[in-house]
């Protein structure tokens, strides 16, 4: 390497230092803003979540399971927690022991003011099946006097609303047995003869009552006084069962048949982290939107027949749709977006006015180490002027200016500058050498 490339070398300025020294305490601030910042950053959502359903053999776990598919696409483990019905998951709800529940319309009041339960939104209706014997005359519930009735578990919410019905015809334990039996075992019951009638409140998907529908020893009682228990239950709603719906072939049934409907929600904790709320609901919406027997196609989920006030992040969602970022990103990388969104501030507060400032700031660093040898070059200057300047001391002082301007180190674009000091001195020197006596 030659002398005057290991020279040009030594004497190339330090940008990345220099850079640093400029802009490192301006990004150090930058990251205490974040710092700062990242405090109020709301927690990531967990990533398990228990939902109480009902008994094996309901709808309730049938969908159960499938928002449990919808929710592992996107990593987030749904566990299922069976449950007697209605009543108990309530229960469980406000135990904390899940975090999540189905909840049959009219097991509480529509008006409820627990404040850490609220409503994702109603899914579908629930028709009410009063199940009979077939040799068994069934126009009206009052013709259930002194029969023996399944009714559901306790803690169900088909034995909550069983039980209502049946108190609006006189019908109560004192004069009619009423069995604790559901599910299954009801449907066996009524099946063998062992009683006569039988409650459900279940999708018409539930296995049970599709089993019963499709028996030729049971018959479904028709509420032709749907009118009046709807007037009297604003929680019910009446809904019609086709003729020939359930088989075209065997026309079942004979005849268009009046049901009342109660709706199932989602309910959950308040306290459930917002993500996880929209994606609950997305998940309901892909399974319940395309309707069914008794409900339009996209009816469902919906804002209406809810058994808790609806929560903010439902009232959005119904309104807006999905979350923004979660339609075009993966779930992970859409809350992290959105809880990262709140770094944002120190970004705007901090980084826009630095990034304006920090260039003229580099700049005045950059020609104040040329621009601050020009007050003594001028001071040098006017000494010339005086005639008892003392020439050797002015000599020396220029010697060292020189000397300290040639090692000074910038960036090429303000080689102009250092040329034009540089230019300057040798001005000076040359006036100098003039005023210098001649011998």
């Amino acid at each position: 390497m030659s002398q005057d490339t290991a020279l040009s070398k030594e004497r190339q300025p330090n940008n990345k230092k220099e850079h640093f020294s400029i802009f490192g305490p301006a990004i150090l601030l930058v990251l205490i803003g974040f710092i700062l910042t990242y405090q109020f950053v709301q927690p990531a959502p967990p990533d398990q979540i228990r939902i109480a359903s009902g008994q094996k053999e309901g709808a309730y776990y049938l969908f159960a399971q499938q928002y449990q598919q919808r929710l592992q696409q996107e990593n987030i483990h749904l566990d299922i927690i069976n449950t007697a019905g209605s009543i108990e998951n309530i229960e469980r709800l406000k135990s904390g022991e899940v975090e999540a529940a189905l909840i049959q319309g009219g097991t509480t009041s529509t008006d409820s003011t627990e404040a850490d339960l609220r409503s994702l939104g109603s899914l579908y209706f629930e028709p009410i099946w009063v199940f009979h014997r077939k040799e068994l005359p069934v126009a009206r519930l009052t013709d259930l006097f002194n029969k023996r009735i399944a009714i559901g578990a306790e803690g169900s919410g088909t034995r909550a609303l069983a039980l209502q019905l049946l108190a609006d015809n006189d019908i109560n334990p004192s004069n009619t047995p009423l069995l604790t039996l559901s599910g299954r075992a009801a449907a066996d019951a009524l099946l063998n003869g062992d009683i006569e009638s039988a409650f459900f409140v279940a999708s018409p998907m539930s296995p049970v009552v599709r089993a019963l529908l499709d028996s030729d020893q049971i018959q479904l009682m028709s509420f032709e006084r749907a009118d009046a228990y709807t007037r009297t239950h604003r929680y019910l709603s009446s809904v019609i069962l086709p003729e020939g719906v359930i088989n075209m072939r065997r026309n079942l049934p004979g005849q268009k048949t009046i049901l009342l409907a109660a709706s199932a929600n989602l309910v959950v904790r308040e306290a459930l982290h917002p993500a996880l709320k929209d994606l609950l609901l997305q998940a309901a919406q892909k399974v319940h939107e395309g309707g069914g027997w008794f409900e339009e196609n996209g009816q469902f989920p919906a804002p209406d027949y809810l058994v808790y006030p609806l929560s903010s992040e439902a009232e959005r969602f119904y309104k807006y749709g999905p979350p923004f970022l979660q339609r075009y990103l993966p779930f992970w990388a859409a809350t992290l977006v959105d809880r990262l969104k709140v770094m944002l501030l120190p970004f705007l507060a901090l980084m826009i006015p630095l990034f304006k400032i920090m260039p003229p700031i580099y700049r005045w660093r950059m020609r104040s180490r040329i621009y601050r040898w020009y007050k003594e070059v001028l001071e040098i200057d006017h000494l010339l002027f005086l005639e008892d300047t003392d020439l050797g001391q002015a000599r020396t002082a220029l010697e060292r200016i020189e000397y300290e301007v040639s090692h000074i180190e910038i960036p090429l674009s303000y080689a102009e500058e250092l040329y034009d000091l540089r230019l300057h001195i040798s001005l000076i020197q040359q006036k100098l050498e003039r005023l210098q006596p001649k011998t």
